[in-house]
C-alpha cells in the first residue's frame, strides 16, 4: 500500500493486514511496517486503530531526487560578491560558491543516509500528526531514558553522535552505571516528521508530544534535553510538568531576569547592580539580538521564504547564515567547511551539507521556519520552571548564562558547569564533552533512581 505523509517524501507501507507486532523496544505493540523514502509529498493515511502504532522507517533516496540536487546547484543564478571584507553583509560569495563546487561534485549524501538507517528509527503519530524518531536502547541494566531536541538550523543529526557515548559508555570512557535508552525526534516541519497542516506546533505544543511520546514508548520516568528550540522544548516541558519526568537538562538556558531582559528589549543600557559576570551576558545578549535577522523574518514572514524552497544554494546560504558568540555564520559552522576529516568530534564539511541535504531533500526549509512564526514568548527570559534542572554553559553560546541568573530562573537547579569549549551546537561539534555533561548533570538521578526508572 503507498502511503502519502507530510514531510515531502513518500512512504511505502506494508497493509495492514498481516502485519507482524513485536514488543523488541516497549511493551505497546510495534508495527513491523517498512517505509522507504521515494520522490513526492507524503500525507498520512492509516487506518484509526493504527494511530498509535509505532513503525519502524528506513531511508531511501532515489538517485532521481540527488541527481536534481546537482542540476539545481550547477543552474544557480549567482550574485556578484559582496562589497565588504568581512561577513557584516552575509554569508561570503566565495565560501557559498567552494561549498556549492563539493556539494555538486564529490558530496556522498548515501554516506549520511546508510548512518541514520543504521540506527533503530520510527514514525508514530501524536495529536494528529506523524512524528520521526531515534530510539536506542542501552545494553546496560537501569539506563535512564532520555529524550533530546534538536533546533534550527539543525535537525537529529546534531545528536547522532552522542548516541554511542550515551548508550554504551563504557565503550567510551564512561561507567555501565552511566548509560541512556536515548530518543531523538525530529520536531514537526523538520526532517521526516510531518509538517502541520494548521497553526499551533509550537515548543509547547512539541513538549506535550514528547511526553506522549515517552508514554508510548513504555518509559514511566525520564529526563529531557534541548539546545537552541529544544531548550524552548525542555522548558516548556519543566512548566507543564507531565507524570514522568525526573529533570530536564538545557545548553541554552533561559535566565535573563525580567528587569534585565526588559532593558534588553527597549535597547536600552543594563540595570544598575549587575555583577561583572552579569554585565558581560547583558553585552553578549546586546551582540546577539543585532545577529538574528534571520528570526525575525522567520518570525513574521516565514511563507515569502520560497527561495530557500526552491534553490538548494539559497537554501544552503539561510543554513549557514546562524549566529553564535562569534558572530554570523556560527564560528563551529564557518571552521567545518574547511574540515575534511577530524579525529575529535569536530564538525566536518560532509556533516554541514548532510544537514543541509536533509533539508532540502525533505522539503522542510519553509515549514521548519514556521516554528519561529508560532513561538509568541520571550527568548532568554526566564520562564519559572521549578522542576529539577541541569545546565551547561557553553562559551560559544550566544550568551553566558551567569550561575547568579541560573540560579534564580531555576530554583531547583541540580547542575551547573561552565565549559572552557563547545558552542551553539556543543552536542554537533562536541559529542564526548557534551555526553559527559549529560553524564554528570543526571548522575544522581541515576543512583537514586536507577531501579524504578524502567518497566
Amino acid at each position: 500500500m503507498k502511503t502519502e505523509n507530510q514531510t515531502g517524501i513518500t512512504q511505502v507501507a506494508a497493509s495492514r493486514r498481516g502485519l507482524i507486532k513485536r514488543t523488541t523496544f516497549v511493551s505497546l505493540a510495534i508495527v513491523a511496517t517498512t517505509i522507504l523514502v521515494v520522490a513526492g509529498d507524503i500525507s498520512a493515511a492509516v487506518t484509526k486503530e493504527d494511530h498509535n502504532a509505532i513503525r519502524p522507517f528506513q531511508i531511501k533516496v532515489p538517485k532521481s531526487e540527488l541527481t536534481e540536487l546537482r542540476k539545481r546547484i550547477n543552474a544557480t543564478r549567482w550574485p556578484e560578491r559582496e562589497t565588504v571584507t568581512d561577513t557584516s553583509q552575509g554569508v561570503p560569495l566565495a565560501m557559498i560558491l567552494e561549498l556549492a563546487r563539493y556539494w555538486a561534485t564529490d558530496y556522498d549524501w548515501r554516506k549520511a543516509e546508510a548512518k541514520l538507517n543504521a540506527l533503530p528509527q520510527f514514525i508514530t503519530e501524536i495529536d494528529g500528526l506523524d512524528i520521526h524518531f531515534i530510539h536506542v536502547r542501552s545494553k546496560h541494566k537501569n539506563a535512564l531514558p532520555l529524550i533530546i531536541s534538536h533546533g534550527w538550523p539543525g535537525s537529529i543529526l546534531e545528536q547522532v553522535k552522542l548516541i554511542g557515548p550515551l548508550t554504551d559508555p563504557t565503550a567510551f570512557g564512561g561507567k555501565a552505571e552511566d548509560a541512556f535508552h536515548v530518543v531523538i525526534p525530529s520536531m514537526p516541519g523538520y526532517g521526516f516528521s510531518g509538517k502541520p497542516t494548521s497553526t499551533g506546533w509550537g515548543p509547547e505544543r512539541m513538549g506535550r508530544a514528547w511526553a506522549v511520546l515517552m508514554k508510548r514508548l513504555g518509559y514511566t520516568r525520564y529526563v529531557a534535553q534541548g539546545g537552541d528550540w529544544g531548550a524552548f522544548v525542555v522548558d516548556q516541558m519543566g512548566l507543564q510538568k507531565p507524570a514522568g519526568l525526573l529533570a530536564i537538562h538545557s545548553s541554552m538556558p533561559a535566565t535573563v531576569p525580567a528587569d534585565v531582559d526588559k532593558a534588553l528589549l527597549a535597547g536600552g543600557p543594563p540595570p544598575s547592580g549587575l555583577s561583572a559576570e552579569e554585565l558581560r551576558a547583558y553585552e553578549q545578549l546586546v551582540r546577539t539580538f543585532k545577529q538574528v535577522d534571520y528570526a525575525r523574518l522567520m518570525g513574521s514572514r516565514p511563507q515569502t521564504l520560497y527561495g530557500i524552497a526552491d534553490s538548494p544554494v539559497g537554501l544552503a546560504a539561510w543554513l549557514l547564515d546562524h549566529n553564535d558568540a562569534d558572530g554570523q555564520p556560527a564560528a563551529a559552522v564557518a571552521s567545518a567547511l574547511t574540515r575534511i576529516t577530524s579525529t575529535r568530534g569536530e564538525l566536518t564539511r560532509d556533516e554541514i551539507l548532510d544537514n543541509i541535504t536533509l533539508y532540502w531533500l525533505t522539503k522542510t526549509g519553509v515549514s521548519a521556519s514556521r516554528l519561529y512564526w508560532e513561538y509568541k514568548g520571550g527568548f532568554f527570559n526566564a520562564k519559572g520552571v521549578t522542576i529539577p534542572v541541569a545546565v551547561s554553559v557553553f562559551p560559544g553560546e550566544q550568551y553566558e548564562a551567569p550561575r547568579s541568573w541560573t540560579e534564580r530562573a531555576y530554583p531547583n537547579l541540580i547542575y551547573f558547569n561552565k565549559l572552557d569549549k563547545g558552542g551553539h551546537f556543543a552536542a554537533w561539534e562536541q559529542p564526548q564533552l557534551f555526553a559527559e555533561e549529560l553524564r554528570a548533570a543526571f548522575k544522581l538521578l541515576h543512583v537514586n533512581k536507577g531501579t524504578a526508572l524502567n518497566r
